[in-house]
């Protein structure tokens, strides 16, 4: 299983920083940041946050070898065809590393305040249909031509192509519909879960990619839970309480792997650490160097496809 990082963005950006060199250091896979403008929910509205383009962009150039992934950019925050120019660009800035994750947008509070249109959820699967149709199309032909509902591209060109024969782009989905999008578009499926949730989700898809003819093991998956490393039951029963419905793992550090693990039999092929309950500093990496050394030993080797590895770059 692979292991990758989920640095929050509404904490300084000296601490992104240390965070990105010390993964990039220590071997792990991917760093991930979300996207958005304000905080949630309404009581982090006022707290800094970081804009996920900007912060990548910085950390390609800080870090050489982890690969730097967004979870998820939302098509309803900049047109495709921005999206797809700042992907290429950021693939070239570091050296073939990027995974772009897409989304359709959730955050109301958001859209509302920036005077965004997001729609109910019908729409937003058709408009991000249309979005990724865009992006692929820029990323990966010479010329794009998308007469859509939302978007419209007339004989488009985005030069200069990315670094990566292919980029891979994740989707995060949940429900049958997105799941289908996921079999048509994605490299990458992604989203939060347990592993009971993750199995029978993972059921969905695969019916969906055999619907349209393709193996459903050329889709890595991942996952994410909230982590909090802590000998006090007590402790690790109020934050999962604290935390619900969302996906928790909260105990001593062999616990919490174990937990990890137990998504590596369902088929989860990377787990996504969001640190924003692991402390700072060196507490944060002494932490997540224990978790790595402890979920190595618990760990069934190879658990699925990895994306994003040994792909070829261009020229």
């Amino acid at each position: 299983m692979l292991l990758s990082i989920w640095p929050r963005l509404d904490q300084p950006w000296a601490d992104v920083l240390d965070l990105a060199r010390f993964c990039d250091r220590e071997g792990w896979h991917t760093l991930y940041v979300e996207d958005h403008f304000i905080g949630h929910p309404a009581a982090a509205e006022r707290e800094p946050l970081l804009e996920a383009t900007a912060t990548l962009s910085a950390l390609a150039a800080a870090t050489g070898r982890i690969r730097l992934g967004t979870l998820v950019l939302s098509v309803t925050y900049r047109h495709p065809a921005v999206i797809a120019n700042w992907a290429a660009t950021l693939d070239h800035v570091s050296n073939g590393r990027l995974t772009l994750g897409l989304g359709a947008g959730w955050q109301e509070s958001e859209h509302t305040a920036y005077g965004l249109p997001l729609g109910p959820p019908g729409e937003r699967v058709d408009r991000f249909v249309e979005g990724l149709r865009v992006v692929r199309g820029l990323l990966e032909r010479e010329r794009t031509t998308l007469a859509g509902r939302y978007f419209q591209v007339v004989d488009a060109v985005s030069e200069p192509k990315p670094l990566q024969a292919k980029v891979p782009v994740l989707v995060g989905a949940k429900q049958n519909r997105m799941l289908g999008v996921v079999a048509r578009y994605a490299d990458v499926w992604n989203m939060w879960s347990t592993p009971s949730v993750f199995a029978e989700r993972a059921g969905v898809l695969d019916a969906r990619c055999e619907r349209i003819g393709r193996d459903p093991a050329t889709i890595s998956r991942s996952t994410q839970a909230l982590l909090r490393i802590t000998g006090d039951r007590a402790e690790a029963e109020r934050f999962a309480a604290e935390h619900a419905p969302r996906p928790c793992l909260a105990g001593p550090v062999g616990t919490v792997a174990e937990g990890i693990a137990a998504y590596a039999q369902v088929g989860v092929g990377e787990f996504i650490v969001v640190d924003s309950d692991l402390g700072t500093g060196a507490e944060r990496e002494d932490t997540l160097s224990a978790l790595r050394v402890a979920l190595a030993g618990v760990l069934i080797p190879d658990a699925g496809p990895a994306h994003g590895t040994g792909a070829p770059a261009r020229g």
